[in-house]
């Protein structure tokens, strides 16, 4: 039976790993046992899957990534380039904590910048965006632009990752998709296709 996904010849997928059709993994990643990664996703060069992490359909993972056991991403997510996850509040290398994995969820369609870190525990809403190199050390938002150390909310985005610019009546529509969105009691939902 052939494997109906690319595995580049120096990529390590160990026995229990669970891998989608047509997903593509890169140079030096390592996809440890009982993690699953869906369908059409990409893995960058260097990437570590570690156990039992969870990654839905199309989830693009780019170069020098660590997905630590506690993380689940959903559809259509995006880790920037050298971004971190951690899974230890307070990790200490003489105290073993792996029975304190905190559980890290990252919702559908949002993308976390370069270099940007995400303290465990937290969850990052469908489509938010987090900057580059921000720290973030709480939940994000549905649709929030954050940014900087700590992160801190400075806006909205649509789902093509545009700024939403909202009206006296909280309406704002998306530049490039025309989308629009309805911002309300500091809550934002796409209206319109």
């Amino acid at each position: 039976m052939s494997q109906e996904f690319f595995a580049h010849e120096t990529a390590v997928i160990d026995e229990g790993a669970n891998i989608g059709k047509g997903t593509k993994i890169w140079h030096f990643s390592h996809i440890m046992p009982h993690s699953e990664i869906g369908e059409v996703c990409n893995i960058g060069q260097n990437v570590v899957v570690s156990p039992f992490v969870k990654l839905g359909r199309n989830v693009k993972v780019q170069n020098n990534v660590s997905i630590y056991t506690g993380v689940e991403c959903e559809d259509d997510v995006f880790l920037g380039p050298s971004m971190v996850f951690t899974n230890i509040v307070n990790p200490r290398s003489a105290v073993v904590r792996k029975d304190e994995y905190k559980i890290t969820k990252v919702k559908k369609g949002a993308s976390i910048g370069a270099n940007a870190t995400i303290i465990c525990g937290h969850t990052i809403g469908a489509y938010a965006m987090i900057g580059a190199g921000a720290v973030v050390t709480k939940d994000v938002k549905p649709y929030a632009l954050v940014v900087g150390n700590p992160s801190k909310q400075i806006g909205w985005v649509s789902e093509y990752g545009h700024r939403l610019n909202f009206d006296a009546e909280g309406i704002a529509v998306c530049k490039e998709s025309l989308q629009e969105y309805k911002l309300s009691q500091d809550i934002v939902t796409r209206i319109r296709l």
